[in-house]
């Protein structure tokens, strides 16, 4: 509901502060007071288009800021969140827009800059406005099968057919996609064939590249490394041969430590204990020298190769290579084409049966949706009738007692969707002998905000967070007739938060909350226009001033007091 407005050189208003409650809340005042330009700093706030026109003369920007409280889980928090703001849990939601002279406006949500559009949206979600000169609510046709369903309580049966429309749509692609499938694998059927003889001769291996690779790097290297290692060995063998002479050498060192004998001492010893070091490391080279023969004679082997391996690698090499290169994809990437090939080229041979299963099940899908669709178009079409019998009971209290009202449900399959095939309009014949038509185009003036009065009361309205706003709904009316407004205005009310401008005592003093909007010349010469909050003696005699006129009465006050008795 609307908690709050602030309206800052809007026209004739140059500052207001007001606080708002739920229930029924009167405003009143002298025609020509500036009720419409407290209205259009609301629809300001809540997205209407902004006009220069609009600022005030106070050389300021004009402003104006609406505060709602809103029940968690509204709709409006959907478009909060989609559009990327953020809005805490319990904070009251703060709607602000600015005007510049020149006609350019911003806008802010919970202090965050938004869109107008958005702005717009957001406040379609949360005032609805019953006037002559409003296109909102009532006067817009896409509303109508909305609030059919739910006077109808159509939830389930809603549910139902956007279930069905959701499976429908997706077999109705299935069924496309595989008829397209089908001709383009058919007209691919002899290159899949070709392809795959070729993979599978080819048969690819995964990782083959890499170790192909590497191996024709050693196959090209080789020969010359076969190369070195014969050179290597034939310059141990030469002269003989480094072994045979290193034995040669350890053989007469031998000799000559067999010469010397036994003792360890004297110049006899030393040498002895020289040649035995000597010995030792001839001893220790033979044998490091022994391994680096065998070592040379393995790795010697190692390069003997088959003779043309190099040739099989290179060939089976480029081969993997030129498939991957002809169907555009990696080598090691080959085996899995291969396999997709195969697929295809079932999915070919299989295509039939699957098209037929797919049309199978689109005839249930759509079977399936037509049900579902057919009963909310019978749900409708019994709401509708129940709902014209509501408002027609409604219409002769609110002096429309010659107008008459019809919900319509069309039904065309052309127009199925998530929310079934029904076009839902209400209509209005406001004279004996003329033609049905819309609202807006049928009623005029007071009549409209009546009937919009009438219709919300048969539909039970209290949307949550909802703020209904009627624009002198008792217009040309009064006695008996406008109370009827009022009790009407009361009952809508008490679910939730309705504001209605009016010229109406009977209205005003059933209200629960009660505002007087003025005009007055201020200090400076210019006429200013405020809103003034009323309870008690003040509130009884604005009622008594709308009773009697500008010479309010003693009989005017008793009357006040009469209307404004509890019942």
């Amino acid at each position: 509901m609307l908690s709050a407005l602030t309206v800052r050189n809007i026209v004739l208003i140059d500052t207001l502060d007001a606080g708002f409650e739920s229930g029924l809340c009167a405003l009143t005042g002298e025609t020509g007071a500036g009720k419409s330009i407290l209205l259009g700093a609301l629809g300001l706030a809540a997205g209407e288009r902004a006009d220069r026109a609009q600022v005030g003369g106070t050389g300021n920007d004009g402003q104006a800021t609406a505060h709602f409280d809103i029940p968690a889980g509204h709709p409006v928090f959907e478009l909060i969140e989609g559009a990327g703001l953020e809005v805490e849990a319990g904070e009251a939601l703060v709607l602000r827009r600015r005007v510049t002279s020149d006609g350019r406006s911003q806008a802010w949500i919970n202090d965050q800059p938004a869109s107008v559009t958005l702005l717009r949206k957001i406040g379609e979600c949360l005032v609805e406005v019953h006037g002559q000169h409003d296109g909102r609510g009532l006067l817009d046709p896409k509303t109508h099968r909305v609030l059919l369903d739910s006077f109808a309580g159509n939830e389930a049966a809603r549910k139902a057919v956007s279930d069905a429309w959701v499976g429908l749509s997706a077999a109705r692609e299935r069924l496309t996609r595989l008829e397209a499938d089908r001709q383009s694998a058919a007209e691919q059927d002899s290159f899949l064939r070709h392809a795959l003889e070729e993979l599978d001769a080819l048969d690819p291996v995964a990782d083959e590249e890499a170790s192909l690779a590497e191996e024709r790097k050693f196959l090209q290297n080789a020969e010359q490394a076969l190369s070195e290692l014969d050179a290597a060995r034939g310059a141990l063998d030469a002269e003989g041969g480094l072994s045979a002479r290193l034995n040669s050498a350890l053989r007469g060192l031998e000799s000559v430590r067999t010469s010397l004998g036994e003792g360890e001492e004297g110049t006899a010893g030393q040498a002895r204990a020289a040649l035995e070091r000597a010995t030792g490391a001839l001893d220790r080279s033979l044998i490091e020298f022994s391994e680096a023969e065998d070592a040379l004679n393995d790795a010697a082997n190692a390069f003997e190769i088959e003779p043309g391996r190099l040739n099989e690698v290179e060939e089976r090499l480029f081969g993997l290579r030129a498939a991957a290169r002809k169907h555009d994809v990696k080598v090691e990437d080959l085996p899995g084409l291969r396999h997709e090939l195969a697929e295809r080229l079932e999915a070919i041979e299989n295509a039939d049966d699957r098209v037929k299963e797919a049309e199978k099940a689109l005839k249930a899908a759509e079977k399936s949706y037509d049900v579902a669709a057919t009963k909310l178009t019978a749900s409708r079409e019994k709401a509708a009738t129940a709902l014209a019998k509501a408002v027609m009971s409604e219409l002769a209290p609110l002096k429309l007692e010659k107008a008459k009202f019809r919900a319509t449900v069309q039904s065309d399959e052309t127009r199925s969707g998530p929310d079934g095939r029904d076009k839902v309009a209400f209509e209005v014949m406001t004279n004996p002998g003329t033609p049905f038509g819309p609202l807006d185009k049928i009623a005029s003036g007071g009549e409209l905000s009546r009937f919009a009065l009438a219709i919300k009361v048969s539909l039970a309205a209290g949307e949550d967070g909802l703020t209904l706003i009627f624009d002198e709904v008792d217009q040309g009316v009064g006695g008996a007739v406008a109370a009827a407004v009022g009790k009407r205005l009361k009952r809508i009310a008490d679910a939730g938060q309705t504001l209605v401008v009016t010229h109406s005592p009977q209205v005003a003093a059933i209200a629960d909350h009660h505002w007087k909007i003025e005009k007055h010349e201020a200090k400076d010469g210019r006429v200013r226009t405020t809103l003034k909050p009323l309870t008690g003696e003040e509130r009884r005699e604005e009622i008594a001033r709308m009773l009697s006129g500008e010479n309010v009465t003693d009989a005017a006050r008793a009357q006040a007091d009469e209307l404004m008795r509890p019942v």
